[in-house]
């Protein structure tokens, strides 16, 4: 059997850019791909914290260092510069690799900034 999993997470980015006259995609600072591993021209779920909008699109590379964060096409008019996001992805796992499966969570901080990655959500008291 096969399983689809999340395979990885940027939580909580911070739209810079919204770009209605441009091709849609969503344009994502390389050092956050590469975080990630999440490829170029890959699909991707977007999700607004902000407003609460669900959206799927696929990312493209945006300059290595900007924090950039750019919302581009159709899809600008669900997100607005400031606007918190979760970008995930997932794929499609077998029973062997679940058994070392973690997904790449990002979490980033002011300025789209890595400040911490993990293979486990942190679970919290209530």
């Amino acid at each position: 059997m096969q399983r689809i999993m999340l395979k990885a997470k940027l939580h909580r980015v911070h739209v810079t850019h919204s770009e209605l006259n441009y091709e849609g995609s969503c344009a994502i600072d390389d050092d956050l791909l590469d975080a990630s591993d999440i490829s170029e021209y890959q699909q991707i779920d977007i999700y607004n914290v902000t407003n609460g909008e669900r959206f799927t699109t696929y990312a493209i590379r945006a300059q290595r260092g900007s924090g950039i964060i750019s919302v581009n096409g159709a899809a600008a008019r669900k997100a607005a510069p400031g606007d918190l996001l979760i970008i995930a992805c997932y794929a499609m796992y077998d029973e062997l690799e679940l058994k070392d499966f973690e997904p790449q969570l990002v979490y980033v901080g002011e300025h789209n900034r890595i400040v911490a990655q993990r293979g486990k959500i942190a679970v919290q008291a209530a």
